[in-house]
C-alpha cells in the first residue's frame, strides 16, 4: 500500500468559528442547499457528529460518483479543526483503500481565516494512483470552500 501526502490551504475573509460551523457542523444541511447540482443528500448513518460518526454523502446524477461514505476520527470545535476518513464509496475509484483528511482553520488577518487540509491517499495494493486524479478531488474540495465562503459573506448573520 502506498501514501500519497497532500497539503493545500484557502484564504478567506470568514472568521474560522463560521467557517468551521459552516462546512464541518452543519455541512449535511448546508452542503446539499449551495451545490444542490452535485450533492443531493448527506445522512447520518451512525453517531450525531462526534467522532465514530459516519456520513453518506448522495451526489447527483449531474456527478460522476454516485456516493462515498465518510467516518469522523477526530473533531475539536475550540480549535476548529476535523480530522476524517472516506472508508467506501465509488469516488476511491478501486485504486484507494481510504483517505484521510484533516481540516483546520486558523485566524487571519481582520475576522478572515486560513483553511488548511492536509489529505493521504492510501493505495490499494499494486495500485498507482495519477496526480490528475488527485487533482480533481483537490478542485472540488476548494470551490466547495469558495461555494460557502460566498454564502457566509452573502449571509453575514448565518453560523455566528
Amino acid at each position: 500500500m502506498g501514501i500519497v501526502k497532500l497539503s493545500q490551504s484557502f484564504r478567506t475573509k470568514v472568521t474560522p468559528d463560521r467557517m468551521f460551523k459552516a462546512l464541518i457542523l452543519d455541512s449535511h444541511n448546508l452542503a446539499p442547499q449551495l451545490m444542490f447540482s452535485s450533492i443531493k443528500s448527506i445522512k447520518f448513518l451512525q453517531g450525531k457528529g462526534e467522532p465514530g460518526t459516519i456520513k453518506q454523502i448522495n451526489f447527483t446524477e449531474a456527478s460522476q460518483y454516485n456516493y462515498v461514505k465518510h467516518r469522523i476520527d477526530a473533531i475539536d470545535e475550540e480549535k476548529c479543526m476535523c480530522k476524517y476518513t472516506f472508508i467506501e464509496g465509488d469516488a476511491l475509484m478501486d485504486k484507494l483503500d481510504h483517505i484521510t483528511y484533516e481540516v483546520k482553520f486558523e485566524p487571519y488577518g481582520y475576522g478572515g481565516c486560513v483553511c488548511k487540509i492536509t489529505s493521504e491517499y492510501y493505495t490499494k495494493e499494486n495500485v498507482e494512483i495519477k496526480e490528475e486524479d488527485i487533482e480533481h478531488g483537490k478542485d472540488r474540495a476548494i470551490g466547495m470552500y469558495e461555494v460557502v465562503e460566498a454564502y457566509l459573506l452573502a449571509h453575514p448573520h448565518a453560523y455566528t
